[in-house]
């Protein structure tokens, strides 16, 4: 199995995978992963990265023919045609992946459905399906319920594919539409105190890179799902982070010489300049706060979720705080703040009674 034992710039041993994409030649760049912190955890990582990659492999193989090519008809060739020609061509790699992992979620049978017979009663028995036991097990594998959040997530990416198909003239309809999605619950978006937000960073343990990271993405917000990239002002005390940050990225980037990615220009990486892999960053980070001890389900996501229920309790206005965060509109921002913005509703009631006793105080102007 291809997974390597070495020492990190603290002299900790952490473990790694590292092995060539399905598919490719000797000169590609090998896929790897740093930051684990015994080999099991590796293996596992590797064997479930391997498997997505065959299955990304094997998506693309089939929608690789080309102009003239049978047109899809199957699910599965829908889906392979739409990761093609649009998502591997207008969204963020981050999506990409994102799409290619909710995939290999659905059934067999139903990818292997013509696309033009799948109906609303086909999909909603596939949404139950998905919410009773369409997950699993990191350990076991085992089969598990499906939080409603992740099932709409999927259905949301089998409407777009349906949607193109609609556009590309290959169906009518859209049987997403009127299928039964799960109900999820509105919950009160949790946040951190600055004191926890400290604590998380301070403690922050995986790959190299990983408190400038936090400290970056608690400063700003970031977590961007647009396509386009979006100017967000930095406070004061970012830059000197990040240029410290820049020169411990600088030695790895002369320890590595001529395989350091210099072509990717990140800024956050593994020491040899490759991605970090999205999903072990976030579950590194959601481990951190179950051992701190940090409200349950503090994540790396309510990171950015903390930046915006603190400026509006230090009186940001919605507008500023929407367009910092990159929603499309002040209602979107209204929408899931709501809690921290009746939170001020006590004050703002009190300041009109302030505001109207000063008026009334005034004596009145002479009028002639």
């Amino acid at each position: 199995m291809p997974v390597y034992k070495r020492k990190n710039t603290s002299g900790k041993a952490v473990w790694f995978y590292k092995f060539q994409p399905p598919g490719s030649t000797r000169d590609a760049s090998p896929i790897r992963e740093f930051g684990f912190a015994t080999k099991q955890e590796a293996v596992d990582a590797e064997v479930a990265r391997r498997g997505d990659e065959q299955k990304k492999l094997e998506l693309r193989e089939a929608g690789a023919a080309g102009v003239a090519a049978a047109l899809p008809t199957t699910l599965a060739m829908l889906l392979a045609e739409f990761m093609k020609q649009h998502a591997e061509e207008k969204l963020s790699p981050t999506t990409v992946e994102g799409y290619y992992t909710n995939i290999k979620y659905l059934a067999p049978e139903l990818l292997a459905m013509n696309m033009k017979e799948i109906t609303p009663l086909h999909l909603s028995r596939e949404w139950a399906r998905l919410v009773k036991c369409g997950g699993h097990s990191r350990k076991t594998k085992e089969p598990r319920a499906m939080k409603p959040k992740s099932v709409r997530n999927i259905a949301g990416m089998v409407s777009s594919a349906f949607a193109r198909a609609i556009k590309w003239g290959l169906v009518t309809a859209n049987p997403v539409t009127h299928s039964d999605l799960p109900r999820v619950k509105k919950r009160i978006g949790l946040a951190l105190l600055p004191a926890e937000q400290d604590r998380l960073i301070q403690h922050a343990q995986g790959p190299w890179c990983i408190a400038a990271f936090l400290e970056t993405c608690s400063s700003l917000g970031a977590g961007t799902k647009t396509d386009e990239p979006r100017k967000v002002e930095m406070p004061p005390s970012l830059p000197a982070l990040l240029e410290a940050h820049r020169l411990r990225q600088d030695k790895f980037r002369r320890q590595f010489g001529a395989s350091y990615r210099s072509d990717l220009d990140l800024i956050f990486a593994n020491p040899d300049g490759t991605p970090l892999m999205p999903n072990s960053v976030s579950s590194t980070v959601a481990r951190l706060c179950r051992k701190l001890g940090l409200p349950k389900g503090a994540s790396l996501h309510v990171l950015r979720h903390s930046h915006a229920s603190l400026l509006l309790a230090d009186g940001v206005d919605l507008a500023t705080i929407a367009a910092r965060l990159g929603h499309s509109s002040v209602r979107t921002t209204a929408d899931i703040y709501s809690h921290a913005i009746r939170g001020k509703d006590h004050a703002a009631a009190l300041s009109w009674d302030d505001i109207m006793q000063r008026a009334r105080s005034e004596k009145p102007k002479a009028v002639n």
